[in-house]
This record gives C-alpha cells, structure tokens and sequence, in this order.
C-alpha cells in the first residue's frame, strides 16, 4: 500500500511539472505575440518599511566611507544581485539567483524606494542574475541557460505580461548537459559596439583537461558576444574561472571584468582578478593559472598558451570580487570620474574573513589600472561575522551608487553630500 502511494505522488508531481512548463511554454508563445497571459494582476511586492528597514538602516551605521560620503537604504530587495537602471529614470531592475527579477520605482524621487515587485510573473525564470540595459532601453536578461530580451521594460513593468523576445532559447546558451548549480550567475552588458556580451563562467573549482575542447569552443570559462538577436555569437575571452561583473570603458570601449580565482590553495593565494580586455580572443590564463601568477596543481606541468594576459588587478585572495562598474557620474569628486568602482562579496573559505566591502581602482591616462583602494567596508564585522554582502554597484542619474546586497536582501545608496 505504501509503494502505492509513494508511485501515486510520483506520478502526481511529474504531471504538475510537466503542467507548470506547458504553462510557461503557453506564456512566452502569448507574450512574444503581444497576448495577454491571465497572470493575475495581484503579484508579490515588497514592503519597504517596518523593523526590518529598521535595522538595515542601523547596519548601515557600521559602514566607513571617505569623508564627505553617505550611505543609506535605498531599497529593500530579497535576494539582490546585479543591478540595470532604465535609462529613463523610470525603474531600477534587480536580478537574484533564484526565479525573481524585482523592479524597484522610486515615484518622488526623494532617493527612496516608494515600491519593490516582482517583475514579470508570467516568466518563469532561472536564476536570473545577469540584468542590463541597452542605450535604447532594452533589458536584457541573462539567465542560467537563457537569455531574454524585454523591449519597454521601463513602460510594461506595471503589468504582468509584457514585450519579450528570446534571444538565446533555453538550451542554447549552453550545452543542456553542462548546466550545473555553481558558477551559473551570468552577467551581461552591450557594447560599443551595439553587441551582447554574456560572460559564462566554468562550473569547476578547476576543470578537468577532457572538457578544454568543449569549454573553448562554447566560451564556458569565457565571455561571448553576439548581435542583439543572438545570430554571430563569437568566443570574446577565454581563460576567465568565474567573471559575475563586466563594464565598458566609456572613454576607449576597453572590457573590464573582474574573475573569482581558485579555492583551496591557502588563505593568502590566488589573488582575485580585474582584467582588461583589449581585443577579442585573448587569453587570461585560467586554468594553467589559479589567480594572478600562481600555477594551479592540476596544469603545473602544462604548457601555457602563448600570450596569456595578465590581469590589471591583483586583489586579496578570496575577497569574491562580483560587480563593477565605471562611474559616469558627474556628483562626486573628480577623482572618482572615470575610474572603476567594484563589489567584494567576502570570502567563504578563509581562515580570517575577507571582503564584503566596495573597491575603488583608478587609472592611467593609457587607460591602465593606476590605484585600487578600499572605498566602503563595514559589512564584515571584527568578529568575523557578515552583516552584508555586497554583488554589484550601479550609477543612479543624479550621479550617486547604488550597491546590491544579496544577504541583508538590500539596495544601499551611496551619495557626496559636501
């Protein structure tokens, strides 16, 4: 009797499933031809106030910056990983690593989230961390294997249903064999160029030699670009562990992106990575190296590969080195225009933890890496304990920094208020 049951709740939750992905099949096929979906208008929001708000913004009290800069509670959003801001001011756009894209709306413009929810739950999405913008205010979402493209988003956000073309279809942006939980948060931007650049991280702590063909010729453990339709996709770099973070220069069109190194070698090395890309099909040394100049055990006998570029970068080992962005502002101190701010996540295997700040690295006149520096910290407390995790940081029109959270469930704001 009980092999019966167990057979008939077996049975029962194969037909939900395959109900749940006729009905998010039925969706996109409606949506992509302008139809209305039935998704009930009544979908998840966010309060942004109470005790919870409360004590973020208590947290943030913790939180050192350089003088004359402030730091505040933005938004509070479950989950927050990459951030894309509509280029009409409109609506800010969050990507988690669960199923949930937020939209956040700030109506009075007083630097304060007036409202959190979900963005298009007519969508079923996958890990849908990579957000990002085209000037024309396309958002592009990257998900774990998948990618979509949502025209207006900015004007269809208040509905359930909205404008969405597939760019790369499920399946395809990837091997289907090769989906894994780890290293599956992508990260998109759209370049000078006016293409698409998807990075696509390698789901080892180092892979096996066997996989190297396949890895190269996908861009797994790389960045592909392609038109914004998804035809002429091309390997962009290659050599790159886990990129979560890529922004243009705006001055010369260059690729930055930072690369979390390898785990288990010591507290202390590999270092973590900003690199600078100059050209299509470089090479930025991973897996023969774990980090930086250090060897990984596994390729130590190996022959490098002609070439190989070394990052623009090294940062402390494990600090998890996730979003960056150049700041194009014009509200802070001159020394900051230009230059590169990026998010430390924190370490997770590290005998003193490390990270869970925001970086500043400035540049040369060429264009190369100049100084980084610590410019916000406090998240991680001395004894050890995180009270945030900073992912990704994104400029807000009136010049201040937004900074994602993905523990507290928060977006910070950061201003010059001298």
């Amino acid at each position: 009797m009980h092999r019966i049951l167990m057979s008939t709740v077996a049975v029962l939750g194969l037909m939900a499933a395959s109900q749940a992905v006729a009905q998010s099949d039925d969706n996109m096929k409606k949506l992509q031809g302008m139809q209305s979906t039935g998704t009930s208008m009544d979908f998840q929001t966010i309060d942004q106030t109470g005790e919870y708000a409360d004590q973020l913004r208590k947290n943030l009290e913790a939180i050192t910056l350089p003088d004359g800069f402030e730091i505040s509670l933005f938004a509070v959003v479950p989950d927050a990983r990459h951030i894309a801001v509509g280029p009409q001011g409109v609506a800010t756009f969050v990507g988690t690593r669960k199923q949930t894209v937020w939209a956040i709306t700030d109506r009075d413009r007083n630097r304060v989230a007036d409202e959190v929810k979900q963005f298009a739950p007519s969508i079923d999405f996958t890990i849908p961390n990579g957000v990002c913008f085209s000037d024309d205010g396309f958002l592009f979402i990257a998900e774990q294997n998948r990618v979509l493209v949502l025209p207006a988003a900015e004007f269809f956000y208040e509905s359930p249903d909205v404008a969405v073309g597939v760019v790369v279809d499920k399946g395809e942006l990837i091997p289907a064999a090769e989906e894994s939980f780890n290293h599956t948060a992508r990260v998109c931007r759209i370049g000078p160029d006016n293409k698409l650049y998807v990075s696509l991280g390698q789901p080892y702590n180092v892979p096996p030699e066997e996989k190297s063909d396949l890895y190269k010729r996908e861009g797994i453990g790389g960045i592909v670009r392609m038109e914004r339709d998804g035809s002429g996709r091309e390997v962009y770099a290659t050599g790159v562990r886990n990129s979560v973070g890529m922004d243009f220069n705006p001055d010369n069109g260059e690729l930055w992106f930072t690369d979390n190194q390898v785990d288990g070698m010591g507290d202390d090395i590999p270092p973590g990575e900003l690199n600078r890309a100059t050209a299509a099909g470089q090479d930025f040394g991973f897996p023969w190296y774990g980090g930086g100049s250090v060897r990984t055990n596994e390729y130590k006998n190996a022959e490098i590969p002609a070439d190989v570029v070394a990052p623009e970068v090294e940062m402390d080992a494990h600090a998890a080195d996730l979003g960056m962005t150049f700041y194009d502002g014009d509200s802070f101190p001159r020394k900051y225009r230009g230059g590169i701010f990026s998010a430390q996540h924190g370490s997770w295997n590290r005998t003193d933890p490390i990270g869970a700040r925001v970086m500043f690295t400035s540049l040369n006149e060429d264009g190369s890496a100049k100084e980084t520096e610590v410019f916000a910290e406090g998240w991680l407390s001395d004894s050890g304990e995180y009270i945030g995790r900073p992912v990704d940081v994104a400029t807000l029109k009136d010049g201040s920094l937004l900074v994602s959270d993905d523990l507290a469930g928060a977006i910070y704001r950061i201003a010059y208020t001298k």
